[in-house]
């Protein structure tokens, strides 16, 4: 399974639209375009398919922790 296809079946679970998937990014400064993001969830021999790296799914399941559980709270 790729990230491709992790990022597309967390997408459909949490019934996410791009606009919402580039606010979750943002929550950890990770910036991406829609055109982008669309990028990766396009068939793999769609001319503008591009890869999910690592970083950006690592980013993307950071920010949906703090998009569902709030930011972490400082230490004393």
């Amino acid at each position: 399974m790729t990230n491709n296809d992790i990022f597309k079946k967390l997408r459909v679970a949490l019934k996410l639209r791009d606009d919402e998937i580039v606010k979750i990014l943002e929550l950890v400064d990770f910036r991406i375009s829609k055109s982008e993001l669309g990028a990766f969830f396009r068939n793999e021999d769609h001319p503008k398919y591009m890869e999910c790296g690592d970083q950006v799914l690592r980013n993307f399941l950071n920010g949906l922790i703090i998009h569902l559980r709030g930011p972490m709270p400082k230490k004393e």
